[in-house]
């Protein structure tokens, strides 16, 4: 290994320059990660966009669903995480402080005292490396890790997150019971993975929406277990379709038991969402909206009785459970997989997830820095 590690920083919105950092030494309660691949999110087109993060925040390497193998590791880190040299694992994005009551009683993600995460730390924090776009990261002694079987493909075991989250907010916060009616805003990755841990849960029937460009999408996720698909902008993209009608049409006026609403900066959908719902459902948020303030109408909550939960990232348990998922095989991941992009080429990954390449039709987009 060189005494010099790139990376890819993000200076600013649509701004990312390849940069050089030194290696970090390791001690005996920290790692070395040589990262194989790093899933990209909607949330990271969004923050390249400079749509989401802090106002003003200084550069930083994105990269919030680093996997990689284990390069270095201190005695202590080793005995504390239960890997070694050259084992692969998957990253969690908070960085915890493990003493807090938040911590000692599992609600680590709302840790008051946590200062670090990946792929959001800036480069002024040293060493610097904290994001998955960069050939290693750093692992602190605060990290999550988990461990994934080097059997699987890296395309493959890249997609850890999107699945968890499919299974955090369908199977965990949705609260899916044999039977249930699920509808799914939104046909990206983490659609498409809800989809999966719905039917997995033993969902009767499963509706997703998408727009008429995302119709690869779409094909996918009835592959994967949608019963029924609707495309809210018309076939041709031109004509509105009414959700809340077509969910009735579908479901003989029940209604849908769980929704999850999962669709980037879009308002109209949890408008949606909420007259989707039957009387006593549940209705989990997921998409994130940039800061902006969307009109709620409070009523449709309160008359519907509705059970209303916002979903806040992906926790351990639900990335075991995704994990397991992965290493089981049971489903054609690879199909979900569509590119993979060196570490000069982060830009164009995230401008084809985000549809910005003409002639490209991206579901799972991931870069592997290494490569």
């Amino acid at each position: 290994m060189g005494e010099t590690v790139r990376a890819a920083v993000q200076t600013g919105p649509r701004r990312l320059e390849l940069r050089e950092f030194p290696r970090p030494r390791t001690g005996a309660d920290d790692a070395l990660l040589k990262v194989e691949a790093n899933g990209i999110c909607g949330s990271d087109v969004e923050t390249f966009k400079g749509h989401l993060g802090r106002p003003g925040r200084g550069p930083f390497i994105p990269g919030h669903e680093p996997l990689g193998i284990i390069s270095e590791i201190g005695e202590q880190a080793a005995k504390r995480w239960g890997v070694a040299p050259g084992d692969r694992v998957a990253l969690e994005v908070i960085v915890p402080c493990h003493y807090c009551q938040n911590c000692l009683t599992g609600r680590y993600q709302f840790c008051p005292n946590r200062t670090l995460g990946h792929g959001v730390t800036g480069v002024d924090v040293a060493p610097s490396l904290w994001g998955g776009f960069a050939e290693y990261l750093y692992l602190s002694p605060g990290t999550l890790v988990h461990k994934i079987d080097r059997n699987v493909p890296v395309e493959v075991a890249a997609m850890y997150n999107p699945l968890g989250a499919g299974v955090r907010w369908a199977a965990q916060l949705g609260g899916i019971q044999l039977g249930d009616t699920v509808l799914v805003l939104g046909a990206g990755q983490r659609g498409i993975a809800s989809v999966i841990a719905a039917r997995i849960a033993g969902a009767g029937t499963i509706i997703m929406t998408g727009l008429a460009a995302d119709a690869h999408k779409l094909e996918l996720a009835r592959e994967f277990g949608a019963d029924y698909t609707i495309v809210v902008d018309g076939e041709d993209g031109n004509d509105t379709v009414n959700t809340v009608e077509r969910v009735a049409d579908i479901t003989n006026g029940k209604m849908a038991d769980v929704v999850l609403e999962l669709t980037p900066m879009a308002a109209q959908p949890i408008s949606d969402a909420l007259s989707s719902a039957r009387h006593g459902g549940r209705v989990v948020l997921a998409g994130l909206k940039g800061g902006r303030e969307i009109s709620l109408r409070t009523d449709v909550i309160i008359q519907r009785g509705l059970t209303v939960l916002g979903a806040f990232g992906v926790d351990a348990s639900a990335n075991e459970q995704a994990i397991g998922i992965i290493e089981s095989g049971r489903f054609p991941l690879e199909k979900l997989h569509t590119h993979s992009f060196g570490l000069d080429e982060v830009s164009q990954a995230i401008e084809t997830l985000a549809g910005e390449v003409e002639g490209e039709q991206a579901v799972h987009v991931s870069v592997h820095p290494n490569a």
